[in-house]
């Protein structure tokens, strides 16, 4: 079994398509998307229009659950943005993702924590950076998914694969299209990181796992016009340098 884990798209249609065709390419029993579909200022409504067609089981993240959760006024620049490109229809089919997807298996798909979306699960903030966090503190976050072989989780755009001893391998698969949310200049997630898309395949097979960690070049140089043409210049310097200047 072969499943690829998106996460984070945040409404970058490009990397989207470039993960997609190179999820294709290399093969693939499904694809589960771990939540952020559309919280950005590029193509938003394209990008959930995408999402619609290719139908793939899907979890709910933060922004997906803020875009109803929050009068406009009370959300960032950028899902402001994303919030008046979505119709009713589209914002409402966010909010109503599941916050949890049980894929089977022992494998459960999340985006922050079991419990709460807005929490890191592997990190915690030191020194206004993520650093990982330890193994208590993460058993602790996983609640009663520290039974499971596997969860899934993004939200922290940071691609990472940890084993909990006697508990769950836990995968990140970092963001298919926000290296860092620029909204948030001076948050931990603005880390020096590289543009690139990123995403990841698990493996499952006589009873052992393998996970490819994959960062997938795509043309940047377009999302960061867009999110320029949309009034978003700080967005186009993380989009094309993965880093905040």
């Amino acid at each position: 079994m072969r499943i690829a884990v998106i996460s984070d798209i945040h409404g970058n249609l490009r990397a989207l398509d470039a993960v997609i065709a190179d999820i294709r390419r290399r093969g693939a029993d499904g694809t589960v998307n771990l939540g952020d579909c559309v919280a950005g200022p590029t193509w938003p409504r394209e990008t959930c229009e995408r999402l619609a067609d290719l139908r793939f089981p899907t979890v709910r993240g933060n922004h997906d659950r803020w875009i109803v959760d929050q009068t406009p006024q009370r959300l960032s620049p950028a899902a402001r943005f994303a919030w008046g490109e979505l119709t009713q229809a589209q914002r409402t089919s966010l909010f109503t993702l599941p916050p949890t997807i049980d894929l089977g298996a022992g494998i459960l798909a999340v985006h922050g924590t079991p419990s709460d979306d807005s929490t890191f699960l592997t990190e915690e903030v030191h020194d206004n950076r993520l650093i990982p966090a330890g193994r208590n503190l993460v058993l602790e976050r996983l609640g009663d998914a520290r039974t499971r072989q596997i969860v899934l989780c993004g939200h922290s755009h940071r691609q990472s694969l940890t084993q909990i001893p006697n508990g769950p391998l836990i995968l990140n698969p970092g963001s298919v299209g926000c290296p860092i949310f620029a909204d948030q200049p001076s948050a931990p997630m603005a880390e020096p990181r590289s543009p690139h898309a990123r995403y990841a395949i698990i493996t499952r097979a006589n009873g052992r796992c393998s996970v490819e960690l994959f960062a997938v070049d795509y043309d940047w140089e377009a999302a960061a016009a867009q999110a320029r043409a949309n009034g978003f210049p700080m967005w186009a310097e993380t989009l094309l340098t993965g880093s905040v200047a």
